[in-house]
């Protein structure tokens, strides 16, 4: 029996990967390092890190050049998420777009996610 695609962990925009590359050459970092923790008024924070190599379990993706590992206790919360970076006349931030997302904040610091189920 064949099995099904797995989906991309996490994508990033061509925005994102431009960025992110910069990022990386300035602090001489081999991987962007992905998760989630615990906080903020709506439950979880997305939290990003640069990084010279993944942790044991973390997953190792790539995308459009950039070598993305993901905090494996992240994984089920952000199965499927695209990374954008986003520029406007306040502020240039990083946003996760996120199909496992339920819910987000007022302020717009933190989110609720519920954990992909399997299929």
């Amino acid at each position: 029996m064949a099995r099904r695609p797995r989906p991309q962990l996490v994508t990033l925009t061509d925005a994102a990967a431009e960025r992110v590359q910069e990022i990386m050459s300035e602090k001489g970092a081999g991987f962007l390092r992905v998760g989630v923790k615990n906080g903020g008024c709506a439950g979880m924070e997305y939290v990003m890190d640069y990084v010279d190599a993944p942790a044991d379990l973390d997953e190792v993706v790539e995308d459009k050049g950039v070598k993305i590992v993901v905090d494996a206790k992240a994984v089920l919360f952000l199965l499927g998420s695209v990374v954008d970076y986003e520029t406007t006349m306040l502020h240039e931030k990083f946003v996760f777009r996120n199909p496992n997302e339920t819910d987000a904040c007022g302020c717009g610091e933190s989110v609720t996610i519920a954990p992909a189920a399997a299929e």
